[in-house]
C-alpha cells in the first residue's frame, strides 16, 4: 500500500514538472504552485531585484544573497514630496532656506533686515505660545521703495495671512476675533496722520492685540438691542507707509525697517505670483512643520537678552531670540546681532520733542563741559542746531517759556545759581530739592552714553540720577535760591 502511494504522488510531482519546468530566478528551485511566474517567494524576488540594481549579470543573479539597500533603478519621484515634518531637518537650515528666499526679492538698506523678518515670519506659526506679538512696521521716506513687495512675500510666508490696503476698524475686529489670522496692513500713511486722525477704533486693535488674551469692548446691535462685545485681538500685525505717519503707541511696540529705494544696479528676481506661491509653498511648509516642533519649547523659554536692552524692546525681542535660540547654529548670534542693531545701534526709534530737546541738551552741556548753563546760552545753542528745527517749532521759535513747559515734564525746572559774577536762572544737570535734574532725565530717556576717562563733562559722567556733583551753598546766595522754583528768566 506504501509503495503505490508513493509511486502515485513521485508520478504526480513528474507530471508536473513535465508540464511546467520553470524554475525560480533567484534560487533555482521548481516553482511548483508559486504565484509569481519567476521567483518561488518574495524573498527570493526582493534578492533578485538588489543584484539587478547593483549591475548583477542575470545569469550570476542566482548566486548572491546580498539584500543591501541600494538606490533604485528608476527615480521614486512619482510618488510626490515628502509629507511636511516626514523628514526632520535643523532649525538653522529651514530658517537659512526662509532667508534665502526672502532676498530673492528684495533688497534691504543692512543685513540684519531679513534675519529679523525670517525670525518675525516663524513667530506667526505659533504665535498663540507668547505673550506678545511685535509689530513689524516698514517705512520709507518715498514710495517705490519696496514695502509692498516685503508684504507680498510675507503672504506666502506667515501663518494666515490676511492683507488689506483699506480695511475698516469693524472688518478687522471681526476678522481677528474670528482668527487666528496675521495682518498684513499696507499703506497705513493713508489711513493714520500725525496724530491718528479719527482711527482710534483701528489704533486702539492694534495696540491692544500687542498681547496676549487682550479684547476691546465694543457695542453692537441696534439700539433696541444693544450689548457690549468684547473682540478678542491678540494677532501678528505688519505695517507698511510712508514715514512719519504712524502713531507713537504702535511703533513703540515695533520692530521698525526704514525702506530705501533700490539702485540701478541692484537687481532682484521677478516677483510672478504663480510662480512666487509654488517656490514658496514648500519652503512656508517647512517652517510650519519645524515650528510645531518647537512650539512648546519656545513658548517657555527665557532668552538671554543683549545687555542695553531692557524694557519693552526685550519683551519685543523675546520671542524671536527663543526661536532663533531653538534653530541653533549661527542663528542665536545673528538675531542677537539684530537686536542690538535696532535697539541700541540705530538709537531710539520714536523721538518724540521732550526726547529730541534732551538729547540736544546733552549735546550742549557736553560740549561745555559744565553743570550748569543759564537758559540764554542753551537757547542760543538750540536755535543754532538747524538739523533739529527748534528756530520753526510749530511755527515759532523756542522760547524760555517753551523750554521751561517741556522740560517741566521730565521734573527738570528752572533754577538760580551764579554764573559769571552774576546770578542768572537756568538748569542744572544735578538733583537739587527742588527739581530732579537734567542727568536724570537723560538717564531714563536716552540711550546711555560711556565716556572716554577725562573727555566731556565730568558733572554727568559717572553719576547716578539726583546726585549733586557741586555744593549749592557755596555757589549760590541763600536770598537766590528762596526764589520760588519754576521763574522763567
Amino acid at each position: 500500500m506504501t509503495s503505490d502511494w508513493d509511486y502515485t504522488m513521485t508520478a504526480i510531482d513528474s507530471a508536473i514538472s513535465e508540464t511546467d519546468g520553470r524554475v525560480c530566478r533567484k534560487c533555482g528551485r521548481p516553482l511548483g504552485v508559486a504565484p509569481s511566474d519567476d521567483f518561488c517567494s518574495e524573498d527570493c524576488q526582493a534578492l533578485w531585484l538588489t543584484g539587478r540594481a547593483r549591475g548583477v549579470p542575470a545569469e550570476s543573479a542566482q548566486e548572491t544573497d546580498e539584500s543591501t539597500e541600494v538606490t533604485p533603478l528608476r527615480p521614486l519621484d512619482w510618488l510626490g514630496p515628502a509629507p511636511p515634518g516626514a523628514i526632520p531637518r535643523q532649525g538653522h537650515d529651514v530658517l537659512d532656506e526662509v532667508a534665502a528666499f526672502v532676498s530673492r526679492y528684495s533688497v534691504f538698506p543692512d543685513g540684519h533686515c531679513v534675519p529679523t523678518l525670517t525670525l518675525w515670519y516663524a513667530h506667526t506659526h505659533v504665535v498663540d505660545r507668547f505673550y506678545i506679538t511685535p509689530r513689524l512696521v516698514l517705512d520709507s521716506a518715498e514710495p517705490g521703495s519696496g514695502k509692498t513687495r516685503v508684504l507680498e512675500v510675507a503672504a506666502h510666508l506667515v501663518a494666515a495671512p490676511e492683507m488689506t490696503i483699506s480695511a475698516t476698524p469693524a472688518a478687522l475686529f471681526r476678522l481677528v476675533s474670528a482668527g487666528p489670522i496675521s495682518i498684513l496692513f499696507d499703506e497705513v500713511d493713508a489711513i493714520f496722520n500725525q496724530n491718528g486722525g479719527s482711527n482710534e477704533d483701528l489704533r486702539a486693535l492694534l495696540n491692544a492685540g500687542y498681547k496676549n488674551g487682550a479684547t476691546v469692548a465694543r457695542c453692537v446691535g441696534d439700539a433696541k438691542a444693544m450689548k457690549v462685545q468684547r473682540f478678542h485681538v491678540f494677532a501678528p500685525a505688519a505695517l507698511a507707509g510712508i514715514a512719519g505717519a504712524m502713531p507713537d503707541t504702535i511703533t513703540t511696540r515695533a520692530v521698525t525697517i526704514h525702506m530705501r529705494r533700490r539702485r540701478a544696479d541692484q537687481a532682484v528676481e521677478p516677483f510672478r505670483q504663480r510662480v512666487v506661491e509654488r517656490a514658496a509653498t514648500p519652503v512656508r511648509e517647512s517652517l510650519a512643520a519645524w515650528m510645531s516642533t518647537i512650539a512648546d519649547e519656545v513658548g517657555v523659554a527665557e532668552p538671554d537678552i543683549p545687555d542695553g536692552v531692557t524694557d519693552r524692546p526685550a519683551e519685543i525681542w523675546e520671542p524671536l531670540l527663543a526661536i532663533a535660540d531653538a534653530a541653533g547654529g549661527h542663528w542665536p548670534a545673528t538675531a542677537r546681532a539684530a537686536c542690538e542693531y535696532f535697539v541700541l545701534d540705530s538709537g531710539p526709534q520714536v523721538r518724540s520733542t521732550g526726547v529730541r530737546l534732551l538729547a540736544d541738551l546733552r549735546a550742549i552741556f557736553t560740549r561745555h563741559q559744565a553743570d550748569r548753563l543759564p537758559s540764554a546760552v542753551l537757547l542760543a545753542a538750540l536755535l543754532e542746531m538747524e538739523e533739529s528745527g527748534w528756530a520753526d517749532l510749530e511755527g515759532r521759535p523756542l522760547d524760555a517759556r517753551r523750554l521751561s513747559k517741556e522740560l517741566g515734564r521730565y521734573g527738570v525746572r528752572i533754577v538760580p545759581f551764579k554764573h559769571a559774577s552774576a546770578t542768572v536762572k537756568g538748569y542744572v544737570i544735578y538733583g537739587t530739592d527742588r527739581q530732579l535734574g537734567l542727568a536724570d532725565a537723560w538717564s531714563r530717556y536716552l540711550p546711555a552714553v560711556t565716556e572716554p576717562a577725562g573727555s566731556g563733562n565730568p558733572g554727568n559722567s559717572g553719576n547716578r540720577a539726583g546726585q549733586p556733583v557741586t555744593n549749592e551753598s557755596s555757589v549760590t546766595d541763600p536770598s537766590v535760591t528762596a526764589s520760588q522754583p519754576g521763574t522763567h528768566e
